[in-house]
């Protein structure tokens, strides 16, 4: 359990959770870290903590470095707990100790921890002398939190960024030019769709208030510390909060008898027969949270269900309370399926879709099993649908 230096005089002394798989109804396959950083100066700062199951593991980094006992001050970027979980064993270990938060987050750790810590707001703009160093706040409200703010070392080149920029990624390489690039840049990527994606306007505001500075290392809350790629990771964000896709179709759906799968493979043979990458998952066999990365660079999203109980499948249903909650935006969107004597679960597909504000072509539905001039038919109409966008 070592401090790993990430400049002169400033360590990283977070937990790694090995064991993490599911973190809000995200799955997390690959666990996850949280990310505390110490600053060694005049007066000796933690920048947030760790989820509570972790705090003896920070503090046993923390005292290869230092005796813990000197800590000075905390910077609480954010109140979560995964962040600020570790803060009343830490107050403990310490007896008092100053905190330095966003007016958000002061109300946000006085509500979780109670009114008796001492916490002075920081607001954009404000800046804290700690010795040879100068740390400087922005508050970055709704990425992801109301409370969320980012820390500014300019004698370190160090952005302190939050949630932000990370990764659930569990590892004892903490560097980006140390991992699998593909993988790092594959768990940004569903960070970013299944937690930050619907706050877009937010991310934007926050982009353009560090694109300015001097960034030589991002350490961010969760997964790798960027080094290595700081623009393209910078680039990245600035792609996504944009909603940037690519011309590429998600064909998502559940069948009972095959007959709104045939539906779907049909449609797979019209985006293919355009040049159009397409995907097509089953509901059932992966997981929302995973689908959600694939989501975000899709500019069709295609939503398949058959009617059951005179409405959707409840796999479809739950799929589309996930994304309705995420918002992404500049999609097209499609309602398809198969039914029996009713086929509201196609309309029912088709309303929260369109509540959602995709851009909607018009639902494609067969009553019972398609047949080859059905499918003839099918292929027609959504040809034509298509030529209507392209």
């Amino acid at each position: 359990m070592k401090a790993i230096q990430v400049s002169e005089n400033v360590y990283w002394v977070g937990g790694i959770d090995w064991r993490l798989r599911n973190f809000h109804g995200y799955l997390t396959q690959r666990g996850s870290t949280y990310n505390a950083y110490l600053i060694i100066d005049e007066k000796i700062t933690l920048i947030d903590t760790v989820k509570e199951h972790l705090y003896d593991e920070m503090i046993a980094r923390i005292s290869t470095v230092i005796d813990p006992k000197k800590i000075d001050y905390l910077v609480s970027n954010h109140v979560e707990m995964d962040h600020s979980g570790a803060i009343p064993k830490l107050k403990e270990l310490l007896g008092e100790i100053k905190i330095f938060a966003s007016p958000k987050g002061v109300d946000g750790l006085k509500m979780h921890f109670g009114g008796e810590l001492d916490i002075e707001a920081k607001s954009t703009g404000d800046s804290l002398k700690i010795g040879k160093r100068t740390l400087h706040f922005i508050n970055t409200p709704m990425v992801h939190w109301p409370d969320n703010m980012v820390t500014w070392s300019p004698e370190d080149s160090i952005l302190f960024s939050n949630d932000a920029f990370g990764q659930h990624l569990a590892t004892s390489e903490r560097f980006d030019d140390e991992y699998y690039e593909d993988i790092i840049l594959e768990e940004a990527k569903k960070y970013y769709a299944n937690i930050v994606l619907p706050y877009d306007a937010q991310v934007k505001k926050a982009l353009e208030a560090v694109k300015s500075l001097p960034i030589s290392i991002i350490a961010p809350s969760h997964g790798v510390i960027w080094r290595k790629d700081v623009a393209g990771i910078i680039a990245k964000y600035t792609s996504w909060a944009a909603n940037e896709t690519k011309d590429r179709a998600l064909i998502l759906y559940d069948t009972m008898w095959g007959s709104t799968e045939i539906i779907g493979r049909t449609m797979m043979e019209v985006f293919e027969s355009r040049g159009i990458q397409t995907e097509m998952i089953n509901l059932q066999d992966t997981h929302m949270s995973d689908i959600m990365t694939d989501v975000i660079d899709s500019k069709y999203i295609c939503i398949g269900s058959p009617t059951l109980n005179n409405g959707m499948m409840p796999s479809v249903s739950a799929f589309l309370t996930y994304i309705k909650g995420l918002a992404p935006k500049h999609r097209y969107g499609i309602a398809f399926g198969s039914y029996g004597w009713g086929g509201h679960g196609v309309n029912e597909v088709s309303e929260v879709m369109n509540h959602s504000k995709f851009k909607m072509l018009p639902p494609l539905k067969v009553k019972f099993v398609p047949s080859e001039g059905t499918i003839s038919l099918i292929k027609q109409q959504f040809n034509e649908s298509l030529d209507t966008i392209e």
